[in-house]
């Protein structure tokens, strides 16, 4: 991990301060890091936005999935789908929390994803055009999610991983609430087949692009890596990804949309084409499908919702007043 951080960097062990050293050997240890004790601000800045972006995905990701809960096709998936969206306002909430233990706001991060300094997860730029699409936000999207999201119950900032153990249990039910989803289409009429198969062609390849970058891309795998914030790299998690799902597309009778696509005896996994990352950076730049539609409910509700906000401002000012004079009598 020290020889990670060293080349990330461009730092010697010499040029580190003591503070610095004996931060990184915690790390190495596998300690958890906690609010209260020290770090180093690039660790502090770097969590900020790693857990910043996560929680404003969980929160964006409520809208095109929140758009079909009226229009789901029985009661049963209209409870369903509904729970799961609240499951995700709850990821965000917990992961708010955990950032505002790092000394930032919520009106602050919130701010940042207003402007465009803060980014969300590139999928939720892309349409969900039929109630196919809620089968394969569950199956794909959601199961990327898991990917990354297992691995950080071991991160090294405490109350980062300790969030994690409840959203990745939930997590889990999406993905296989979305599974079950595309297993009903895939064995239905064949309109439900073609349906399920469109889903999967224009959500496989923006599912790919949720691990992030080519590694030699990546500009904060490893710092991140080194620090224990990150535990693998984007291109292992991608891998492992495709190694799982394609076996359950071929289990529903779909066929992944890539050609090149190819078992490898010898790396164990498959072969496959990698995403369009042009389209990736321009989705990301906010030329997606659907950047502007996103991030502008986002404002509006931030915006509607600012009488509500000042109200309970006023309100807790109040009592805290009334406390203080009935502590001075």
């Amino acid at each position: 991990m020290y020889a990670q951080l060293v080349k990330s960097e461009g730092t010697s062990r010499e040029e580190m301060s003591p503070e610095e050293i004996a931060f990184q050997e915690r790390i190495d240890r596998n300690e958890k890091i906690e609010p209260k004790e020290w770090m180093p601000e690039g660790y502090r800045k770097t969590l900020i936005r790693q857990i910043g972006q996560h929680a404003h995905s969980e929160i964006v990701g409520q809208l095109p999935e929140g758009n079909w809960i009226t229009r789901a096709p029985t009661l049963e998936r209209k409870q369903i789908l509904l729970a799961k969206v609240q499951d995700e306002a709850g990821h965000g909430l917990y992961l708010y929390c955990a950032a505002e233990t790092l000394g930032v706001s919520r009106d602050e991060l919130l701010e940042r994803l207003h402007s465009g300094d803060m980014k969300y997860s590139s999928i939720f730029n892309y349409p969900t055009l039929t109630w196919a699409d809620m089968g394969a936000v569950g199956w794909l999207v959601d199961g990327a999610a898991i990917m990354n999201q297992v691995p950080l119950q071991r991160t090294s900032y405490g109350p980062y991983s300790r969030a994690m153990i409840r959203i990745c249990k939930e997590e889990s039910f999406h993905q296989r609430q979305g599974y079950a989803i595309m297993m009903k289409m895939a064995n239905g009429t064949p309109a439900q087949k073609k349906m399920a198969q469109d889903a999967l062609n224009r959500l496989w390849y923006p599912s790919l692009m949720m691990f992030g970058p080519s590694d030699k891309d990546s500009v904060h795998s490893a710092q991140s890596m080194a620090w224990k914030i990150k535990m693998n790299t984007n291109d292992e998690l991608r891998q492992k990804f495709v190694d799982q799902t394609v076996p359950q597309a071929e289990y529903l009778g779909l066929t992944v949309p890539d050609p090149d696509l190819k078992w490898n005896e010898e790396k164990g996994g498959y072969d496959f084409t990698e995403p369009d990352w042009d389209e990736f950076y321009q989705v990301l730049k906010g030329n997606g499908p659907c950047n502007k539609e996103r991030l502008g409910a986002r404002v509006k509700a931030w915006e509607d919702g600012a009488w509500y906000r000042e109200a309970m401002t006023a309100h807790a000012k109040k009592k805290a007043a009334r406390r203080s004079a009935v502590a001075a009598e």
